[in-house]
């Protein structure tokens, strides 16, 4: 069978995604990938055959990939929420199509579309999804996998990171300052913001643009992060308390979530301070038990490789 993925061209939406496909493609299925260049290095490294539709680079409209759906013939396409048009297409070449989550469903003010009708594969836990899209869509339950490339961390320590498209040099300075007076071993992905752009740190801090999330994820007793889904997956599946400052986007949403659950602490923009994230970072520890809750319900759900196998009766 020939699976096409497609995917908005970063990582947080795309490597959600990743497990399913490589779960598909050691069971034999062709896979193809359509996402921006900026994700294709492990795609390719992972045979996923990562192909850029039209002149699309993040954004991809249903005028994009029709030459593509017509050159490769796929058996069924299956989609992340960020490209809706993907569905379009697919619709119009008749084509049999699936949604794919990056997490909980995102509130209506963002700037995406939500998605409406079809097929769901979810890879949020029940427990923390919004309640009327449990309720209405038709989901099939899917384990978040933490994907990244590899990396060498040893623990316990406290990784930092504000995503790769809401960090600024105060907000990360901030939160730099806080968290070393822990005197912990502290990582920080810094993201969009140079690293030298945050002046010196104490030994104990290391700086880099760019962490592999799911190699330093086990190894810390604390994320503290701006809510994005894949972080927040990430760090419930892996048992860990989470400290978030959310900075927008479904940030604010996510961050509510999970205090709410009792699996982080949060601070809001107007209440940082490194006395602030001092403080929360030590309350987090309070938040393990119920982290560890959320680690056996994800646990539970079905692996990408269960998933996979279903897929060829959604298929035409």
């Amino acid at each position: 069978m020939r699976i096409l993925f497609a995917g908005l061209a970063s990582a947080g939406h795309t490597y959600p995604m990743v497990p399913l496909a490589v779960a598909a493609r050691d069971i034999g299925h062709r896979v193809d990938f359509a996402a921006g260049e900026h994700v294709h290095a492990p795609l390719r490294r992972l045979g996923l055959n990562p192909f850029r539709p039209a002149d699309s680079f993040y954004e991809i409209y249903a005028e994009d990939l029709e030459p593509d759906l017509a050159r490769l013939r796929p058996d069924l396409v299956v989609h992340g929420w960020g490209v809706p048009e993907v569905g379009v297409a697919a619709r119009r070449a008749g084509i049999p199509s699936l949604w794919h989550g990056f997490g909980r469903m995102f509130p209506r003010d963002i700037g995406f579309e939500r998605p409406t009708g079809g097929v769901h594969l979810d890879i949020c836990p029940p427990s923390l999804q919004e309640a009327d899209f449990l309720a209405t869509a038709e989901r099939v339950a899917l384990r978040p996998v933490p994907f990244a490339e590899p990396g060498d961390f040893r623990g316990p320590l406290i990784y930092l990171t504000l995503g790769t498209a809401f960090g600024t040099p105060e907000v990360l300075t901030t939160a730099i300052q806080g968290l070393a007076a822990l005197d912990v071993p502290l990582v920080v992905a810094t993201g969009r913001v140079p690293p030298e752009d945050l002046g010196p740190v104490p030994d104990h801090v290391t700086l880099r643009a760019w962490v592999p999330q799911a190699a330093v994820v086990p190894h810390t007793g604390l994320v503290v992060h701006h809510g994005g889904s894949g972080t927040t997956l990430g760090a419930l599946a892996a048992g860990v308390p989470q400290l978030v400052l959310p900075q927008g986007a479904d940030q604010f949403a996510n961050a509510d979530t999970l205090v709410a659950a009792g699996a982080a602490r949060r601070l809001l923009p107007g209440e940082l301070s490194a006395d602030a994230v001092t403080e929360q970072a030590r309350k987090a520890s309070s938040c393990r038990d119920a982290a560890r809750a959320f680690a056996d319900e994800i646990a539970a759900m079905p692996s990408p490789g269960e998933v996979a196998r279903e897929l060829p009766k959604y298929a035409k």
